[in-house]
């Protein structure tokens, strides 16, 4: 019978056989004999069935009634999609804050009696905020979980929601900015990773790309519910707290939706992890089976390892983790730097710089968050099918070229023109950017870690992501009056995105089609191998290029 805190791998004959691929089989041993496939632990297809037929019997015997072990859900492609559709609604939170105070900054200060230094510290003390939610997310984790974790950071975004909204002072109105971005920051260090640990290899890209499509919509829905409040008296404190309503779904969702299946295992709970995974996942190939029973394989020798170490060190000490590190932390620094968070936070106010009034800035906000929506969603079908490495790499010219535009239309000396290139570089900036930088860095940062260090890997990156976004976004007024819009976009942000794009040119290893576990042999490859390997790479594709050779460097995988 197989206990509910095991810890051992109780397949019969519990040794791996010689064989442990699973693309080797064994010898007929008759005409009608079906050949019997061996996983990569060295089992066979029928030990790990009568494995499986153990666990399912103990998870009935303990008779849980879960909601997500029914049929309600349906087959598990189905329900996999509808888990990650609404832990993505987090990203709605983190994306609305960003384009609601765009809007309501227009009219708060008026109302509040603050000064430019302290409007900028309401703007920009959000991601500050994101930071220290960012630094909760390897204890909260470890602690409670990671869909518990989610619900905490729901909270602290409703109680700093509730905050702003009612604001009386500025006194107010900063510790709800504050309590806001901790909840945002909680939560865009716990999404990805559970997301990415509930999906199969060949959707993980796409399922986890969903959570930047949400972002992108709340920024949307923060443009629209900004100009719908925008004749409304008190208009930006409808702006702010309309922001609670999705807060409420997003917490309610939450309770429906179960527990990551690998931190289950991690925490000796291997019953449940079976449970969860035959409702994400299902049990119907070889290749579901065989994924299982390495996960498990995998986390139990990482459990047994770290007891005997402090693991941070990990992160300096085994190359494997450094390089994930590294690499998690500097595409996360090119995507903060790559101008984002100073159109988005800044949008309202770099339209009236342009010429528009107030109330037309609010509208004409919406044509940037409606093309950086609808930009996203290539990247759900894209990031599996092509890749990360050609994605990113073959957009990112585009982001390049809109931030040229968007900073040389304020050397423009007619209003009308100043604000027709302006709109277009924003749109061709959000068109580019959607697909590439915004959802690469979250998709990479959820799956380079190894499962025991998938926790203190995403603080990393997550507070590399907030504290890039706080110094872009505090410091975005001083930035412009010390180097102009024109060398804030051109110079600073579009040099750092190209010196960017260089390093992920030569540098960025490709993740897709890949599970969790066997990423670790590509980490665990020297640097300068893939370094080698990606010049190789380049030089092809510009072979390709000058001979238009277009199917060689975008292959759609099946």
């Amino acid at each position: 019978m197989v206990k509910q805190g095991e810890a051992e791998i109780t397949l019969e004959e519990g040794l791996p056989h010689e064989t442990v691929t699973s693309s080797q089989e064994t010898k007929d041993e008759g005409p009608e004999t079906k050949p019997n496939r061996f996983a990569i632990t060295g089992h066979t297809e029928e030990e790990m069935d009568t494995e499986l037929s153990k666990l399912d019997d103990e998870n009935n015997r303990l008779h849980k009634k879960r909601l997500l072990t029914s049929t309600v859900f349906g087959n598990p492609k189905h329900f996999i999609w509808v888990l990650a559709s609404f832990a993505s609604m987090g990203g709605i939170l983190y994306g609305i804050d960003q384009s609601l105070i765009s809007g309501a900054g227009i009219y708060m200060p008026v109302d509040l009696h603050i000064d430019q230094n302290r409007e900028d510290m309401v703007t920009g003390f959000m991601p500050l905020g994101g930071v220290f939610g960012a630094l909760m997310v390897w204890p909260i984790n470890e602690l409670i979980g990671r869909k518990y974790t989610i619900i905490v950071a729901c909270l602290l975004y409703t109680v700093g929601g509730i905050l702003e909204a009612d604001a009386q002072s500025f006194g107010m109105m900063l510790p709800g900015r504050m309590i806001l971005g901790a909840g945002v920051g909680l939560e865009a260090g716990t999404v990805p990773p559970y997301i990415a640990e509930c999906s199969t290899k060949r959707w993980r890209g796409g399922l986890v790309s969903l959570y930047q499509v949400m972002i992108m919509l709340g920024l949307l829905f923060g443009y629209i519910d900004a100009a719908i409040f925008v004749d409304v008296s008190g208009n930006w404190r409808w702006m702010l707290g309309s922001s609670l309503l999705f807060s409420t779904i997003f917490l309610i969702a939450m309770l429906f939706l179960p527990e990551s299946p690998r931190l289950l295992m991690r925490k000796g709970r291997k019953v449940d992890s079976y449970a969860v995974w035959k409702r994400c996942r299902g049990f119907d190939v070889f290749e579901e089976k065989e994924e299982f029973f390495y996960m498990e394989l995998c986390v139990l020798e990482e459990r047994e390892a770290e007891k005997t170490r402090f693991v941070w060190l990990d992160f300096i000490r085994v190359p494997r983790c450094r390089r994930a590190a590294v690499y998690g932390i500097l595409i996360m620094i090119v995507q903060q730097f790559s101008g984002i968070n100073s159109i988005n936070y800044y949008m309202g106010s770099l339209m009236k710089e342009t010429g528009l009034s107030a109330q037309n800035a609010v509208y004409t906000s919406m044509i940037g968050g409606g093309t950086g929506f609808l930009s996203t969603i290539p990247a759900i079908y894209l990031m599996d099918r092509l890749g990360r490495r050609p994605l990113l790499l073959t957009l990112i010219g585009g982001v390049v070229a809109g931030l040229f535009i968007v900073g040389f239309s304020f050397l423009a000396s007619n209003i009308h023109t100043k604000e027709g290139i302006y709109i277009w570089g924003v749109v061709i900036y959000y068109l580019f950017w959607g697909s590439a930088l915004g959802p690469t860095p979250w998709v990479v940062a959820s799956e380079i870690y190894p499962t025991y260090l998938r926790s203190h890997g995403m603080l990393l990156s997550d507070v590399t992501n907030f504290t890039g976004n706080f110094i872009t976004t505090y410091a975005f007024k001083h930035m412009t009056n010390a180097m102009t819009n024109t060398g804030t976009f051109v110079g600073f942000y579009g040099g750092l995105t190209i010196l960017g794009w260089m390093y992920l040119m030569f540098f960025m290893p490709e993740t897709k089609d890949k599970t969790l576990e066997e990423l670790n042999e590509v980490f665990e490859r020297p640097t300068m191998d893939i370094f080698r390997e990606n010049v190789v790479r380049v030089k092809e594709t510009c072979n390709d290029l000058i001979h238009m050779r277009w199917r060689n460097i975008w292959v759609l995988s099946k």
